[in-house]
Formats: structure tokens, sequence, C-alpha cells
């Protein structure tokens, strides 16, 4: 181990390498670390985000940007940018009994959001891992406003 070190302190580019190699190390486990420790919320795949509306009357929440939803949603969806989630919360009231999928492109924004739903008292709401991109993916509809 210390001769791996003299030979990384040798040349600057040996620690530039060896800082990418570690860093890229890095980035492949942090989702496993995440969804170990749970700090990734609580996400579903498009398959699973299906099956609850259809079988559970899961309420779909887009919480992007409004140009980012006029651009393409979920066919039904409720839009409230994650941004206003909190000011509108009264809108969602009648939904507290029903399970709660939020959505937006890449999945962090709806992570979010369900923690704003479970500070409010929403038991029942989760992340569409992966987000829009994931439910296009999957070949799921989408419509335009």
């Amino acid at each position: 181990m210390e001769g791996f070190f003299l030979y990384v302190q040798k040349s600057p580019m040996n620690m530039i390498v060896a800082g990418l190699a570690l860093g890229s190390g890095m980035m492949l486990l942090w989702p496993l670390v995440q969804r170990l420790t749970g700090g990734g919320g609580k996400g579903i795949g498009a398959l699973e985000a299906v099956q609850m509306i259809n079988r559970r009357d899961a309420l779909v929440l887009d919480v992007r940007e409004g140009n980012e939803y006029a651009a393409g949603h979920i066919p039904n969806s409720k839009h409230i940018p994650v941004s206003q989630l909190a000011d509108r919360a009264k809108e969602l009231e009648k939904f507290k009994g029903r399970p709660i999928v939020t959505v937006c492109a890449s999945g962090m924004r709806s992570n979010a959001a369900c923690a704003t739903l479970a500070k409010l008292g929403f038991a029942e709401a989760v992340s569409l891992r992966g987000g829009m991109g994931a439910w296009q993916q999957a070949g799921m509809p989408v419509e335009k406003k």
C-alpha cells in the first residue's frame, strides 16, 4: 500500500488518474448506498406506478415547472411545482387517504416533494424512480397540454 502512495505522489498526472478512479468508483456505488440507507426516498418504477394508479386509485402529482409539464406529462396528473407544494397543500387535502405518486424529470424533485408531503401528513407518497424519462422509456402514455 505504501508503494502505491509513493507512485501516486511522483507525478501530478498519477494523482489525477487516481482521483478520477476513486471519484468514478464512488459515483457507481452512490445509488446502492442510497438504497441501503433509505436516503433515496421511497421510489417505485413505472410499472409499479401504473399498478398503483389502476389498483389503488393513486394520484399522480407532477412537481415539475410549468413549461416542463406542458411539454409532456402523465395523463390525468395534477400539476403543482415542488416550489409551490407547501403553499398549495390544501388542493391535495381530499387525496390524503390515497397513495400519491410524485413525478419530476429525473426523480430528485419528486423525492423532495415526498418529504414535504410526509411533513404535511400524507402517509403514502412515493416518487417515480427515474422520473418522466423512465416513464417514457417504459413506453407509457404521455399527453401534451
